[in-house]
């Protein structure tokens, strides 16, 4: 092979392999292709997945497990889904009293 085709050849192999580079690295290998604008039953969620804007997909993503195992994801964008999402991750309080403080007496011999 002359010295001029293994120069194109070497020029070929080095374009695609920054063209898959900047392909995978696009922002746009997310998960959630499209979204649902609310949830049909709150009952039935069983799991709630966040997943944060990252290299490979450049949006945040709710993913909702159903109880059935059907999956979808929501719109964060929208009012409704964030209301559910602050309730969720609202922290729970105790509805337990906190313990009072214990003295003690010590006996004098």
């Amino acid at each position: 092979m002359s010295g001029i085709m293994k120069v194109f050849l070497l020029l070929a192999v080095m374009v695609c392999i920054s063209k898959a580079q900047l392909d995978h690295t696009s922002g746009n290998d997310c998960l959630c292709r499209t979204v649902r604008n609310g949830v049909s039953s709150k009952r039935d969620i069983k799991d709630i997945q966040i997943n944060p804007a990252t290299v490979f997909c450049d949006k945040v993503q709710i993913v909702v497990t159903l109880n059935s195992g059907l999956r979808y994801c929501l719109n964060p964008r929208l009012e409704a889904v964030q209301k559910l999402m602050a309730k969720i991750m609202k922290p729970v309080t105790s509805t337990t009293a906190r313990p009072t403080e214990l003295t003690s007496t010590t006996a004098r011999v």
